[in-house]
């Protein structure tokens, strides 16, 4: 391996999910001024809170927001047929 190619702060940093609380340990070199620990060992780690995760994501967790598709599609016939009739005029 190259000597002075990987970054000198690599160590292991805990993430929380702000949405629901998860906590995920990982190896990161991402810089954070917080502490916690990590409810699965007890031991302190930097923290690094993030808004979304593979715990809270829809398209992890299999819960997609459905839209109201219907109402769409019916204004969008009303605009089709509003365009016809200013055609045929």
């Amino acid at each position: 391996m190259k000597k002075d190619v990987h970054p000198n702060n690599y160590r292991p940093v805990l993430f929380v999910d702000t949405s629901n609380g998860s906590q995920f340990l990982i190896s990161s070199t991402v810089e954070t001024k917080e502490v916690g620990v990590y409810e699965k060992d007890g031991k302190e780690y930097p923290v690094c809170k993030i808004e979304i995760s593979s715990a809270t994501h829809p398209f992890y967790t299999g819960q997609d927001v459905v839209l109201d598709t219907a109402g769409r599609v019916d204004k969008f016939k009303k605009r089709q047929e509003a365009t016809k009739a200013k055609k045929s005029k």
